[in-house]
C-alpha cells in the first residue's frame, strides 16, 4: 500500500486524503475506459464500407457514424468540469461509463444507419467525459512528485490508441463482422463500472464544493446551447469539408459562418456569467494559452500523421488496411517504452525544456519524411517514420499537461482537463481535415506544374516518348496504340509524382508549425520539477 498522498488546498494547509488502494490501481482502472473511448474516435474508420455495405447505404453516408461520435463528444469535453462539480465526479464518471457502454451495445445492433447515427452520438456523449475526468481523477490521487509518471501512463493510452484503431478496426471486419467494433466495449465498460464503483472516491474539496451548491444550482442552458452549436458546427465543416468540396456545398458553407458566430456570443455570454459552464478566464494566464496552444498542435501532429503514412502506403504501395495500420506499430511501442522515461524526466528537468525538444525532435523527423518519401520506400522505412516522430510526441504529452495546471488552483483542476483534451481533440480533427485537404489541392497545384513540363518543345520530353514508343513497338503494340499507351504512363507519372508531392508539402507544413511552438516555450513559468503542478516561478 502506497503512502497516503496530500491534497494541497490552496486556501490551506495540505491535508492527507484517505485513499484505501494503491494510487497506481486507480490510474489503471480510469486508463481503462478512456483508452476504449479514444480507441472508437479512429478504430470504425476502415469499417465505413462494411457498415454501408451491411446497412444498405453508401460510404458517404456511412461516414456520418465517425462525424456524429466526433461532434457528441466535442460538446461534452470543455464541460465535463462543470458536470463534474454539478453531479459529483465520481457519480458523473460512472454515469458516462454507462452511457458508453450501452450505447456502444445498441450500435453493435443497430438495424439501420440511422439508428446506428442516433446511438453513435449517445456514445461520444458518454465517451467525452471520460478523457477529462479520467486526467482530473489522476491529479487528485498522486502526489505533485509522482503526477509527471501517472500522466506519462495516461499518455500512452491517449497516443497509443489512436495509432492501433485502424489495426484494430481492420483485423476485426476481416476476421469477424464490423459489429464486434462496437461489442468490444460492453465487457471493458462493464470492468471499468465494477472498479470504479469500488476503488474510485470523490477529493474533499470537491465534495465540499457540492454541498455549497446543492440547492443553489442553476444550469446556464444558453452557454450551453451556445457551446455545442459552435463545436458541433466546427466538427462537421472539418470533418465533411474536403468531402463536400467544401464552400461548395451549402452544409458546410452556412456551417462555417454558424461556427464563428455561436462562438463569439459564447464568449461574450460565458465572459459575464458569475459561474460559467466553461471558464474563458483560465485564458488570461499565459502560462495556460500557451500550453492550450501546444495541446492543439499536438493533437494536430498526432492525428494527422497517423492518418499521413496509412494513408500513402494504402494509395501508393498496394497495402491493405491491416498492413498499413501495422507501419504504426513500431513507432507505438516504442511509445510505450518512452512514456514512463519521461515520466521520470519531469520530475528532473522544467517543463518547457522538454517541450522545447519534443518539439524540436518532431520537426526533425517530418523534414525527414519530406527527404526520403518516394514510391520505392518499403514497410521497413514507412515504419521508421513514426518510430522517429514518435521520439518527439513522447517529449509532448506529459509536460505539456504538467504545464497547463501550473499556477491554476485545485478547484479548476476538471476545467482544465476538459478544456486541455477538448482542444488535442480539435487539433487532431483539424490534423486530419488538413492532411486530406492539402493532399488534393496540392496534387492539383503540383499536377498544373509538372504538366507545364511534360510538352513537345521539351527535349527530355521527346527522348522520353520516343524511346517508350519504340520499346511498346517492339513489344507487339500498333503505332497508333504505342502512342496512346505512352500518353496514358507519362499522364499517369505525371499524376503520381503529383501526389507524391503534395504528401511532402503535408509534411513540411506540420514541421513548421512545429517549430513555431518552439520560442512559445519562453512564454511557459518555470516550474518546480518535483512539484510541477503545485508551484512555479
Amino acid at each position: 500500500m502506497a503512502a497516503a498522498p496530500k491534497i494541497f488546498d490552496p486556501h490551506g494547509s495540505p491535508t492527507p486524503a484517505k485513499r484505501r488502494v494503491n494510487p497506481w490501481v486507480i490510474a489503471a482502472v480510469v486508463s481503462l475506459a478512456a483508452f476504449m473511448e479514444v480507441l472508437d474516435t479512429s478504430i470504425a474508420n476502415v469499417a465505413l464500407p462494411y457498415m454501408a455495405g451491411g446497412l444498405a447505404a453508401s460510404v458517404d453516408d456511412a461516414s456520418w457514424v465517425l462525424t456524429s461520435y466526433l461532434v457528441a463528444n466535442a460538446v461534452v469535453l470543455p464541460i465535463s468540469g462543470w458536470l463534474s462539480v454539478l453531479f459529483g465526479r465520481k457519480r458523473f464518471y460512472l454515469a458516462c461509463v454507462v452511457i458508453f457502454t450501452v450505447s456502444s451495445f445498441l450500435c453493435g445492433i443497430a438495424p439501420s444507419l440511422g439508428m446506428l447515427i442516433l446511438f453513435r452520438v449517445i456514445q461520444g456523449a458518454g465517451g467525452g467525459g471520460l478523457q477529462p475526468v479520467s486526467q482530473a481523477i489522476l491529479r487528485d490521487t498522486f502526489p505533485p512528485e509522482q503526477l509527471g509518471t501517472a500522466f506519462a501512463m495516461y499518455g500512452m493510452v491517449i497516443v497509443l490508441a489512436p495509432a492501433i484503431g485502424p489495426t484494430i478496426g481492420g483485423w476485426i471486419t476481416d476476421n469477424y463482422q464490423w459489429r464486434w467494433i462496437f461489442y468490444m466495449n460492453v465487457p471493458v465498460g462493464i470492468l471499468s463500472l465494477l472498479l470504479v464503483s469500488r476503488l474510485v472516491e470523490d477529493p474533499a474539496y470537491l465534495t465540499e464544493q457540492i454541498k455549497k451548491l446543492r440547492g443553489h444550482v442553476s444550469i446556464d442552458y444558453i452557454g450551453i446551447g451556445f457551446l455545442a452549436l459552435s463545436l458541433g458546427a466546427l466538427q462537421v465543416v472539418l470533418d465533411k469539408g474536403q468531402e463536400d468540396n467544401w464552400f461548395y456545398s451549402p452544409l458546410i458553407a452556412t456551417l462555417s459562418v454558424t461556427f464563428p458566430v455561436a462562438l463569439v456570443l459564447f464568449i461574450i455570454w460565458e465572459l459575464t456569467r458569475a459561474k460559467p459552464v466553461m471558464d474563458l478566464r483560465m485564458f488570461k494566464n499565459r502560462n495556460f494559452a500557451a500550453a492550450a496552444a501546444m495541446i492543439f498542435v499536438f493533437g494536430l501532429e498526432l492525428y494527422g500523421m497517423t492518418v499521413f503514412t496509412p494513408q500513402y502506403v494504402q494509395a501508393y504501395m498496394g497495402y491493405d488496411a491491416e498492413l498499413a495500420g501495422m507501419t504504426q506499430m513500431p513507432g507505438a511501442l516504442l511509445l510505450i517504452l518512452l512514456m514512463p522515461v519521461v515520466g521520470r524526466l519531469v520530475r528532473k528537468i522544467e517543463a518547457r525544456w522538454l517541450i522545447a525538444a519534443g518539439f524540436l525532435l518532431s520537426a526533425l523527423a517530418l523534414f525527414h519524411v519530406t527527404t526520403n518519401l518516394d514510391l520505392q520506400i518499403d514497410f521497413y522505412t514507412a515504419s521508421m517514420y513514426r518510430v522517429w516522430l514518435s521520439v518527439g510526441l513522447s517529449l509532448l504529452f506529459v509536460p505539456i499537461n504538467t504545464a497547463s495546471y501550473v499556477g491554476v488552483p485545485e478547484e479548476k483542476g476538471g476545467q482544465v482537463s476538459g478544456t486541455i483534451n477538448l482542444l488535442r481533440n480539435i487539433g487532431g480533427s483539424v490534423g486530419i481535415s488538413m492532411v486530406e485537404t492539402m493532399i488534393a489541392r496540392r496534387e492539383q497545384f503540383h499536377q498544373d506544374v509538372l504538366s507545364a513540363h511534360v510538352t513537345r518543345a521539351r527535349q527530355a520530353y521527346r527522348n522520353v516518348t520516343s524511346g517508350l514508343s519504340g520499346d511498346l513497338f517492339h513489344r507487339g503494340l500498333t503505332p497508333p496504340q504505342a502512342a496512346a499507351q505512352t500518353t496514358w504512363r507519362i499522364y499517369n507519372s505525371v499524376i503520381t509524382q503529383a501526389d507524391v508531392l503534395s504528401y511532402i508539402d503535408v509534411a513540411w507544413l506540420i514541421g513548421i508549425l512545429c517549430l513555431v511552438m518552439i520560442p512559445l516555450v519562453l512564454v511557459l513559468k518555470r516550474n518546480k520539477p518535483k512539484a510541477a503542478v503545485v508551484s512555479a516561478e
